[in-house]
């Protein structure tokens, strides 16, 4: 299914762990009326609760000796002692795939060593693929011999010098063979690099609508006229099938500032999807925070099982 957008115009524009330790003083204040002599208290006690946090890795450490009189702390009956967790190991994210280009060979080519067959398609009735090719105001769909294997040519009927026609060229073909796609687009590139004085202004192996892609730009010699296109080639799974869907926009290098508007609307409005890709995952809802407790309520006694029987005594 190819759907033709009309004049979309597109802008392109420490928290460390340490020693905390907590004093508490106790003391005596106020003056005896007796005549008396009254002998001083002695001062009370000063109790020093220190509290300690070991990092996992100082498990095999030799603790430091309890302050004397402290009694050991043992865990009640029933309770185990909590022990530190082990520190999860950090597992390093997946660096991101870079394809580099191919040395050589253009994809034709590459299909043909494979021994993949590149079955051409035609628009009428062609339903294997959702294209969406936006056409620009004064820009109509014309048949075009010069372009061999065309799925639809779209071409500038208001604009020009007379010379060159500024157009857009869309070709799907049926891939029928076993390879690797992300292999196969490192040879997008070879097919703009053997036009005659050939200057890239940019590429990208980047992926296009989670599809393997290839795209690049810059400008060529043709018949005296210096020529600016933007090449992007898709391969595209389609249930047990894939295609190769190739956009090329080529306009006379003195038009560029005239079309700009247009030829910009049709390679970033081009969008390519398969009709039976499933949907992608909704995202997933933040788990509902818990409800507050009512201070005022009384706290939750846990249930006591039954007590063991008690043997009785010999008479």
């Amino acid at each position: 299914m190819i759907t033709i957008a009309r004049n979309w115009r597109v802008v392109v524009g420490g928290v460390a762990a340490g020693t905390a330790a907590v004093l508490g003083f106790t003391g005596l204040t106020g003056a005896s009326a007796s005549a008396d002599p009254v002998l001083p208290l002695p001062p009370a006690p000063v109790t020093v609760t220190q509290t300690v946090t070991v990092a996992p890795e100082a498990a095999n450490a030799v603790p430091a000796a309890a302050p004397v009189g402290a009694p050991a702390a043992v865990p009640a009956a029933g309770q185990v002692a909590a022990v530190p967790p082990a520190a999860a190991p950090v597992i390093p994210a997946a660096a991101p795939e870079t394809l580099v280009p191919a040395a050589s060979g253009t994809l034709t080519d590459f299909f043909k060593d494979k021994g993949v067959k590149m079955e051409p398609q035609k628009a009428a009735g062609f339903t294997a693929l959702n294209l969406v090719l936006p056409m620009p105001r004064g820009w109509s769909v014309v048949p075009d011999p010069n372009v061999p294997d065309a799925f639809t040519v779209l071409a500038d009927r208001l604009g020009g010098d007379g010379l060159y026609t500024s157009n857009a060229q869309l070709k799907v073909f049926k891939l029928v063979g076993e390879f690797d796609p992300k292999e196969a687009v490192t040879h997008g590139y070879w097919d703009s690099q053997q036009l005659f004085n050939w200057q890239a202004t940019d590429a990208s192996l980047a992926d296009f609508g989670g599809f393997p892609s290839s795209i690049i730009e810059g400008t060529y010699r043709e018949n005296d006229l210096t020529l600016n296109t933007s090449r992007r080639h898709v391969i595209v799974q389609s249930g047990p099938d894939r295609y190769l869907v190739s956009l090329y926009v080529t306009t006379a290098a003195n038009q560029m500032v005239a079309t700009a508007d247009a030829t910009d609307a049709i390679v970033n409005g081009f969008r390519v999807t398969s009709p039976t890709a499933a949907p992608p995952p909704a995202p997933a809802l933040p788990p509902a925070a818990a409800p507050l407790a009512d201070a005022s309520a009384p706290a939750a006694v846990p249930a006591v099982g039954p007590l063991p029987a008690v043997p009785a005594l010999p008479h």
